[in-house]
C-alpha cells in the first residue's frame, strides 16, 4: 500500500491507465483495501460501497492469454507443476510451520507452459504438495482443450505431484505426465547392474557414471496399475545416485536416456520462472485474508504476464530479449525522466547518459 500511495500520483501510469486528467491521483489505497477485503457474496448495497473480484474470472484470464499468444494450436504442449514456500511473518489466515522449509509459509501451486504462466494458486502449507493440483489441471486443461481439441498434453512434475489420482485422471483423459517418482526400498533393487555398470565406469575414469533403465512397477497398494519406471543409475565420488521417472510416454517416442534429460530435467527451468515471481513481490502476502492474500499474488501473477508479453513481443532480437523480468523491471520501466504536462501534449524527457540508450532505440514498439 505505501507504494501505490505513490505510484497513484505518478503522471505516466497515470496516462497508462487511461486516465484523462493527468494531474488527478488514481484511486488511493482504501480503494484497494476494500477490493482486498470485501468478502465472497457480499451485498453492495451497503453505506460504503463494496468492491469484489472474481477467482475464477482471473484463474480463466491467464490460460486465456496463453491462448491468445498464439496464431494455432501447436501439436504439444508441455505443463509444468510445482510448488514454493512464501514466507509469513505476522498471523494470517491459515498460516502453518513446514518442517521442510523450517520457517512459517503459504505453499502457492504454479502452472507454467514455457514461459507462460497459467496458473497461481494460493494454498496453506500444512498440506500435501499435490493438494488442489488435480482440479486446477482439469480447470486448465479443459479450457485449453475446449479452444484446442486435438493438442497434445504432458504434465511434468517433481515426486512430490507422482500421486495415484492424477496419474489415473491423465490417463482416462489422453494426458501424458513424466513425474519424478520417490525411492524407496524395492525401487534400487530393480537396478543393481546398471548401477554396477556405472561404479565400473566411474572407477575406470574418475568421473560421475550414469546408466539409464527402465522397468514396470506397481506399487503394492497406492497404484492401480503397473507403470513404466525410468532409472537413471548414477555413480558420483560420493555414492551412488539413483533416481526415477514414472511416465506414461512409451519408449518407441522417449527412450530412457531422452526422456530423463531431456523432457524431465527440462522442467528445472520452472524454477527460474517462479524466482521472477518474487522479483515481482509474489512474497508481499502481509494482509490477514487468504482471499486478499491471493489477490496480490494474482497482482503480481499479472505483472509477470505483462512482462513477458513485453520480452518476446517488443524485446525480441535486443539484449533484454532473454533477461529476467526484474532486469527489465530496473532498466527499462524505471528509468529516471521528467514529465511535463501541458494543456495539449505530455512531454517525456529521458537523460542523455542512460547507459542502455541503444537497447532502448531497439525495442519493437
Amino acid at each position: 500500500m505505501n507504494d501505490h500511495e505513490e505510484l497513484r500520483r505518478d503522471p505516466l501510469l497515470a496516462l497508462l491507465a487511461g486516465q484523462r486528467e493527468i494531474g488527478e491521483p488514481l484511486a488511493g489505497k482504501s480503494t484497494l483495501n476494500r477490493l482486498e477485503l470485501t468478502p465472497v457474496g457480499s451485498p453492495h448495497r451497503e453505506r460504503y460501497h463494496k468492491i469484489s473480484y472474481s477467482a475464477e474470472a482471473l484463474d480463466a484470464l491467464l490460460v486465456e492469454i496463453f491462448l491468445e499468444a498464439h496464431s494455432q494450436a501447436p501439436r504439444e504442449m508441455v505443463l509444468d507443476l510445482d510448488a514454493t514456500d512464501t514466507p509469513l511473518h505476522g498471523n494470517q489466515e491459515a498460516r502453518f510451520f513446514h518442517g521442510y522449509y523450517n520457517h512459517y509459509c503459504y505453499l502457492p501451486l504454479y502452472i507454467f507452459c514455457g514461459d507462460h504462466l497459467l496458473c497461481a494458486r494460493l494454498r496453506p502449507s500444512n498440506i500435501d504438495a499435490s493438494a488442489g493440483s488435480l482440479e486446477e489441471v482439469q480447470r486448465t486443461v479443459g479450457q485449453i482443450r475446449k479452444r484446442w481439441p486435438k493438442v497434445r498434453i504432458v504434465l511434468r512434475a517433481d515426486f512430490g505431484f507422482c500421486r495415484e489420482q492424477l496419474m489415473a485422471w491423465c490417463e482416462t483423459h489422453a494426458v501424458d505426465y513424466g513425474f519424478g517418482f520417490a525411492r524407496n526400498q524395492r525401487l534400487p533393487s530393480k537396478i543393481l547392474a546398471p548401477m554396477r555398470q556405472a561404479q565400473a565406469e566411474h572407477q575406470r575414469t574418475g568421473k560421475p557414471a550414469r546408466v539409464f533403465a527402465e522397468f514396470g512397477h506397481r506399487t503394492r497398494a497406492s497404484w492401480s496399475r503397473s507403470r513404466r519406471v525410468v532409472a537413471k543409475a548414477e555413480y558420483l565420488e560420493k555414492g551412488e545416485n539413483p533416481r526415477f521417472v514414472v511416465t506414461s510416454l512409451g519408449a518407441e517416442r522417449w527412450e530412457a536416456r531422452a526422456l530423463y534429460e531431456q523432457l524431465y530435467c527440462a522442467r528445472g527451468e520452472m524454477e527460474n520462472r517462479i524466482k521472477e515471481q518474487l522479483s515481482l513481490f509474489s512474497d508481499r502476502l502481509s494482509t490477514e485474508t487468504m482471499r486478499a492474500n491471493q489477490l496480490r499474488l494474482y497482482f503480481s501473477s499479472l505483472a509477470y504476464v505483462l512482462l513477458d508479453a513485453l520480452r518476446w513481443l517488443a524485446l525480441s532480437g535486443t539484449d533484454w530479449a532473454a533477461a529476467q523480468v526484474g532486469t527489465i523491471r530496473l532498466r527499462l520501466l524505471k528509468v529516471a525522466a521528467e514529465v511535463r504536462l501541458t494543456a495539449r501534449r505530455i512531454r517525456v524527457r529521458y537523460p542523455n547518459a542512460y547507459p542502455f540508450a541503444a537497447a532502448w532505440q531497439a525495442l519493437r514498439c
